[in-house]
């Protein structure tokens, strides 16, 4: 049990840290607060208003996952490399894919409602 708050505490920190350190997260967090009563008032089936949430919160892993990337290449060198170039553009690129995944999913869901 003490590792499991442990590990709770720690992805605490880590959501904390994003929200601190991260326009981006903050922005896509704001994003989900503004699609959360969207997400309420629209009238579409459980599973579409589950999906629409979903894709949103993507977002957000897709935006920690970013940042993770991008701290650990600049742990380790500021040194322009072209492998840290690739990584960090893999990760934006994550980012990218899960916001047109997100305008995907909304636009088919209200659309076709």
């Amino acid at each position: 049990m003490q590792r499991i708050i442990k590990a709770l505490l720690y992805s605490l920190e880590g959501l904390k840290a994003a929200v601190v350190s991260e326009p981006a997260f903050r922005q896509e967090l704001f994003l989900l607060l503004l699609c959360l009563p969207i997400i309420c008032v629209v009238e579409v089936s459980f599973v579409s208003k589950a999906l629409m949430a979903s894709s949103i919160v993507l977002i957000l892993i897709a935006e920690l996952v970013n940042t993770a990337i991008e701290t650990i290449i600049d742990r380790f060198s500021q040194e322009i490399h072209p492998l840290s170039k690739k990584a960090k553009d893999v990760g934006s690129a994550v980012v990218f894919v899960a916001l047109v995944n997100a305008g995907v999913v909304w636009g088919i869901i209200l659309f076709n409602s």
